[in-house]
C-alpha cells in the first residue's frame, strides 16, 4: 500500500468532511468512544490542552503549541482541515507524522475491521483521532495540543480530559449543526469545559454568550478566566499579560492581521492558566514562540504572505467573523488597487458574507470569483450571480489557478491581491505553487 493509497482509503471509506460538509457530520462520541477503548486510551498517557471557538483556533493551537516547544517540551499537535497533506494534521514539535506511519494504521485498521475485531462505521475524523492520540503517544509528547474538529459538546476529541480548556471566540459558522443563535452557539462550545479544569474565554462577544460560559463553568465547578478581562486589568508591568508585553510581542510575532489582537490576548491568559497550574513556562519561550511559531509548527494559511510586489496574501478566514478583520486589515494597508480572488462553499450563509463584505471591501477593488477543488465549493458562476444581486461584480473563473492568474496580469506593483472566502480556496492556492 502507498502513503497516496492510504489516505484515499481513510477518504473513500469514511467521508470527509470538509469535501462534502453535512453528509460526512457524524454526531456523537460513540465512535471515537469505541475506537479509543481499541487502542488502549492512548490520550490519556500525555497531557492536553483542548483548543474550541469559532475563529483562531488554528492559529492559537499553533502558537501554543510553539511556546510549550520553545520551552523544551515535546509537543503533539493535532489540527484541521489540513490544506496540502492529510499528514499537516497531525505533527510532534513541528514534524508531520510519517507517511509510512500512517500507511500503517490504515492496514492495521483494514485487517481489525476484516477479522471482526472492531466495527466499522467511522467517520474520517473518528479515524484521524484515534491516529493522531495513538501516535502522541508512541512518540512520548509532554503535551498534545487539541483542535475541535466541529462544535465542541459533540465533537470527538471530546473524549480528553485536558489541563486546560480554551474557547477562542464566538460567531456564526456551521448554523446547521450549532444552532441559529450565539448562545447556541456558544453552548455547544462551552460542551469542552470540565469539572476541575480551567476555562480559558478569549473573546466576550455579549453579556447572553458571556453568561452561557461562565453558567457552565459554574455547573461542572471550574474556573474560568476571561481573556478580556484579564488582559485590560494585568497591574504588573512585567507581566505578560500587561499591555506592554503585548505591544512587545505585536513588534515581533509572525502572524500578523487584526485578528491577531485577540488571538494574542487568549494565548497569553492561556499561558498565565498554565503557570498557575504550575507548569514552566519562561517570558522568552512565549517570546520565540510568537516570533517563530510558522518554522515551528508548519502554520501555514493565516494571512499568509505569497508574494511581496504586488503585495500577495492568503488567509483561510471563512465567515463573517474571520472575514471582518481580514477586510478592516486590508483597508489600512496603502495600495493603488485591491484584487480579490474569492470563493465560498456551498453550505455556509454566502448571501450575508457578500453582504458584509461588499459593505467593508475598500475602493478601488476588481473581484474574480472562483471554486476550490472539492464537492462543497459553490460554483463560481452561482458565487458571482449571487454577488451581482447585491451590487458586486466581477469576472468567474473555474478554478483558483486561473483566477489568480488573471489577478497577477491586471495588478501593478502598487496593488494588493487577495486570496480567501475558503479554507479550500487557500489550500487550492497553496497545492499550485508548491
Amino acid at each position: 500500500m502507498t502513503y497516496t493509497q492510504a489516505v484515499q482509503y481513510l477518504f473513500d471509506s469514511a467521508p470527509l468532511f470538509q469535501n462534502i460538509g453535512a453528509a460526512a457530520y457524524k454526531e456523537g462520541l460513540e465512535g471515537t468512544l469505541a475506537l479509543d477503548a481499541y487502542y488502549g486510551h492512548p490520550h490519556r498517557q500525555y497531557r492536553t490542552i483542548h483548543v474550541g471557538g469559532t475563529n483562531g483556533k488554528g492559529s492559537v493551537c499553533h502558537t501554543l503549541a510553539a511556546i510549550l516547544q520553545a520551552q523544551g517540551y515535546r509537543v503533539g499537535l493535532y489540527t484541521s482541515p489540513h490544506l496540502v497533506d492529510f499528514r499537516e494534521r497531525i505533527r510532534v514539535n513541528g514534524k508531520m507524522i510519517s507517511k509510512q506511519r500512517v500507511i500503517r494504521f490504515v492496514a492495521e485498521l483494514k485487517a481489525s475491521l476484516l477479522g471482526g475485531r472492531l466495527e466499522g462505521g467511522y467517520s474520517f475524523f473518528e479515524l484521524a483521532t484515534a491516529l493522531a492520540f495513538q501516535y502522541f503517544a508512541e512518540q512520548r509528547v509532554d503535551f498534545a495540543v487539541i483542535e475541535v474538529g466541529l462544535g465542541g459538546r459533540l465533537d470527538c476529541t471530546n473524549i480528553i480530559t485536558p489541563v486546560l480548556s480554551v474557547i477562542t471566540n464566538i460567531s456564526f459558522d456551521h448554523v446547521q449543526f450549532l444552532g441559529n443563535t450565539l448562545p447556541k452557539i456558544a453552548s455547544e462550545k462551552a460542551g469542552i469545559i470540565k469539572h476541575a479544569v480551567p476555562a480559558v474565554i478569549g473573546e466576550n462577544v455579549n453579556p447572553e454568550v458571556k453568561a452561557v460560559f461562565a453558567n457552565k463553568a459554574k455547573e461542572v465547578v471550574t474556573p474560568i478566566t476571561f481573556a478580556e478581562d484579564c488582559t485590560s486589568n494585568s497591574p504588573l508591568k512585567g507581566d505578560i499579560l500587561s499591555t506592554s508585553f503585548m505591544e512587545e510581542l505585536k513588534k515581533v510575532r509572525a502572524l500578523q492581521g487584526l485578528c491577531q489582537e485577540k488571538n494574542t490576548k487568549t494565548i497569553l491568559t492561556a499561558v498565565h492558566v498554565l503557570r498557575e497550574e504550575g507548569i514552566d513556562i519562561s517570558d522568552e519561550a512565549v517570546r520565540r514562540g510568537f516570533r517563530e511559531v510558522t518554522t515551528m509548527t508548519g502554520l501555514m494559511g493565516r494571512w499568509q504572505t505569497i508574494k511581496e510586489k504586488p503585495l500577495t496574501i492568503c488567509d483561510t478566514a471563512h465567515n463573517k467573523g474571520g472575514l471582518e478583520y481580514i477586510f478592516r486589515h486590508l483597508a489600512t494597508l496603502p495600495h493603488r488597487r485591491l484584487h480579490l480572488v474569492i470563493g465560498m462553499v456551498s453550505d455556509k450563509d454566502v448571501d450575508s458574507v457578500l453582504t458584509q463584505l461588499k459593505a467593508l471591501i475598500p475602493n478601488p477593488y476588481s473581484i474574480y470569483f472562483t471554486q476550490a477543488s472539492v464537492q462543497r465549493a459553490m460554483p463560481a458562476e452561482e458565487l458571482r450571480g449571487r454577488a451581482e444581486n447585491i451590487g458586486l461584480h466581477g469576472v468567474a473563473y473555474a478554478d483558483v489557478a486561473s483566477a489568480y492568474a488573471a489577478a497577477c496580469s491586471n495588478a501593478t506593483d502598487e496593488d494588493i491581491i487577495y486570496i480567501g472566502g475558503s479554507t479550500f480556496v487557500v489550500a487550492d492556492m497553496l497545492k499550485s505553487i508548491l
